[in-house]
């Protein structure tokens, strides 16, 4: 008797749908918490609000014309997201109009696979789709993978966020 393997399938990337919703909100609630773990002065904690809270942001991304916002996914399980929007001129950040880079997130579990750099180069795709020659992003000083990853699909490193707590 033979043993027969199964051949796993492909990871796709696709425009998010209603029904990814709850598992958006999870995994942006898992964004938040990791974020506040590498500094709890400067990022928020999740509350018990945060799922549903992050669920009714993304859900009304979906429907938004300057919204990207992209899953990536094997055999209908949503392993990842990414989230950017077209903006315009942005005075406050001396920038220019440009697609700006929210949120990346793959589940932990499937983590140096490729699918945080596909869900990237196809939101860069979107933006480049909606007339935007420029995307931008900010990341999380200790997130050194995220920054690696940022800078082998062309990012550079152009300004420095800086927190002083005037409460200690």
């Amino acid at each position: 008797m033979t043993k027969t393997q199964s051949v796993p399938s492909e990871v796709f990337i696709r425009p998010a749908s209603p029904s990814d919703v709850g598992t958006l909100g999870d995994f942006g609630t898992r964004l938040v918490a990791l974020h506040h773990e590498l500094d709890p002065q400067r990022f928020l904690d999740t509350t018990d609000g945060t799922p549903s809270g992050y669920s009714r942001f993304l859900e009304k991304k979906i429907a938004d014309p300057n919204a990207v916002l992209l899953v990536a996914v094997q055999d209908d399980a949503v392993l990842g997201y990414s989230y950017a929007q077209i903006e315009g001129y942005d005075y406050m950040s001396l920038r220019g109009p440009a697609g700006v880079l929210h949120d990346l997130f793959v589940d932990e579990g499937r983590r140096r696979e490729g699918i945080g750099r596909r869900l990237l180069e196809a939101a860069l795709s979107e933006i480049k789709k909606h007339g935007s020659a420029r995307a931008v992003l900010s990341t999380a000083h200790r997130n050194k993978a995220a920054q690696q990853l940022f800078a082998s699909l062309g990012f550079r490193p152009t300004m420095v966020e800086m927190t002083c707590e005037l409460n200690d």
